[in-house]
C-alpha cells in the first residue's frame, strides 16, 4: 500500500502523487462521494483513510467493507443489519456497517464485485440516506459519507451490465485514479526507504544501505503488485540479508522468479488519427509525465547529448530549458501543448492527462493560459 508522511500526505515525488494529495485536500472537507480507482496494491484504502482524516468526520468512525469478500447471500445483512427472526440464525436485532459508520465514513472496497440487487440499495442510501434492515419494515436514516474503490473498469462493467449506470455516475462525482507504480518510477526510492526503515525499526535490524546499481534495478523493475509488492520485497530482503549493504545480486535473488518473467501489460489503445512519428513519441511521453522529471534528474549526473524533444514548430523542450525549469513550468508546458493539440478541447486534454476537467480548468487559471492560438 501507499504510505503517509508526517503531515498525512501520500509518500512520493511524482506529479501524480502530488496531484492526488491536492485533490484529497480539496474533496475531503465536503460530503460528496468519491470513487478511487487503480490496480491492486496501489493504495486505494490509504487514500480513503486520508480523505476521512482531512474531513469534518475525522473524529467519528471509519468503517472498511471488502465487498468482494462477503458472500452474496449475507452482504445486505452485513451492510444494513437485520431484524430478529429475519432468517435462520437471526436471534437478535443487529446493526449493519452503515449504522456503525453513522456520522463518519464508510469505505466500500472492491465495489465492482457487489451484486446488482445490493447496488440498488446502495444507490438509495446515497440519494436519500435511508435503508431498511433485512426483515425490517421501518426506514432507518443515516448520515454517512461514502467512499468506494475498485480495481475494475466500472465503465466497462456498466456496458457489460454487471454494474448499474446510475450508481456508477452517482459514485464518481470525484474520481481519484492511482496510477500503477511502473508509471511512477520516481516514487520507488521514496517508498523503498520508508518500507526498509519501518521493517528495521520493527525487527531491530540494522540497515547499511544499497548499491547504486541495485537501486537502479529496483527503480526500473516492473512492479506488477505495485507498492504492496515492493513492501513485501523490502520486508524479506532485510530479514534475509541483515547488517549488510544490499548488492544487485541480493536484489535479484530476493525478487520472486515468477514475477521476473515477462508478463503482458494492459494493451495500449490503437491511435487512429494521422499523427507523425514525433507526435506519437510525445503522446507517450505525456502519458508517462513523471518520466520528464526523471530526465531532469538524469541531466544532473549523466553527460548524454540531449539536444531536444520536439513534436512540432510550436513546442519543444531542449536540454538547457529542462535544467532550468521547475515542476510547475514543465506542467504548464505540457498543458499548453495539449491544449494546442486538441484545439482547446478541455475534455480531451483531461482524458489525456488522466485528470478531471475541473482540475484542468484550475490549472489554466493558475498558469494564466490564454487561448491565443
Amino acid at each position: 500500500m501507499l504510505y503517509l508522511n508526517n503531515i498525512m500526505e501520500l509518500l512520493g515525488n511524482s506529479i501524480q502523487i502530488k496531484e492526488i494529495n491536492q485533490i484529497i485536500r480539496q474533496v475531503a472537507p465536503t460530503d460528496i462521494s468519491v470513487l478511487i480507482t487503480g490496480e491492486s496494491g496501489t493504495g486505494k484504502e490509504v487514500v480513503a483513510n486520508c480523505i476521512h482524516e482531512y474531513s469534518k468526520r475525522k473524529d467519528k468512525a471509519f468503517i472498511t467493507v471488502n465487498c468482494g469478500a462477503i458472500p452474496e447471500g449475507i452482504i445486505e445483512s452485513e451492510l444494513f443489519g437485520h431484524q430478529k427472526g429475519a432468517f435462520t440464525g437471526a436471534i437478535e436485532n443487529r446493526e449493519g456497517y452503515f449504522e456503525m459508520a453513522a456520522k463518519g465514513t464508510i469505505f466500500l472496497d472492491e465495489i465492482g464485485d457487489m451484486p446488482l440487487a445490493t447496488q440498488v440499495k446502495i444507490l438509495r442510501v446515497l440519494e436519500s440516506g435511508e435503508f431498511l434492515r433485512v426483515g425490517g419494515n421501518k426506514n432507518i436514516h443515516v448520515d454517512v459519507r461514502v467512499v468506494a474503490a475498485t480495481n475494475k473498469n466500472l465503465s466497462q462493467e456498466v456496458i457489460n451490465k454487471n454494474f448499474r449506470e446510475d450508481l456508477y455516475f452517482r459514485l464518481r462525482l470525484v474520481n481519484i485514479h492511482i496510477p500503477p507504480l511502473r508509471e511512477r518510477k520516481s516514487d520507488v526510492k521514496v517508498l523503498f526507504e520508508h518500507f526498509i526503515d519501518e521493517v528495521c525499526k520493527k525487527n531491530g535490524i540494522e540497515y547499511r544501505g544499497i548499491e547504486d546499481d541495485a537501486m537502479e534495478f529496483l527503480i526500473n523493475y516492473v512492479w506488477y503488485g505495485n507498492a504492496r509488492e515492493l513492501k513485501n520485497f523490502c520486508e524479506s530482503i532485510v530479514v534475509l540479508n541483515p547488517n549488510k549493504k544490499l548488492a544487485l545480486a541480493d536484489v535479484k535473488k530476493n525478487l520472486h522468479s515468477e514475477f521476473t518473467q515477462p508478463r503482458q501489460l494492459p494493451a495500449v489503445p490503437l491511435i487512429t488519427k494521422d499523427y507523425s512519428e514525433k507526435d506519437l513519441i510525445m503522446r507517450a511521453l505525456f502519458e508517462l509525465k513523471s518520466d520528464i522529471l526523471d530526465i531532469k534528474k538524469l541531466l544532473k549526473y549523466k553527460d548524454n547529448e540531449i539536444n531536444s524533444i520536439q513534436t512540432d514548430s510550436d513546442f519543444f523542450i531542449n536540454r538547457d530549458r529542462i535544467k532550468n525549469m521547475d515542476d510547475e513550468e514543465i506542467d504548464k508546458e505540457i498543458l499548453v501543448y495539449l491544449l494546442r493539440l486538441h484545439d482547446w478541447d478541455v475534455k480531451k486534454v483531461s482524458d489525456n492527462l488522466n485528470q478531471t476537467p475541473r482540475n484542468v480548468y484550475r490549472k489554466i487559471k493558475k498558469y494564466n493560459i490564454i487561448k491565443n492560438f
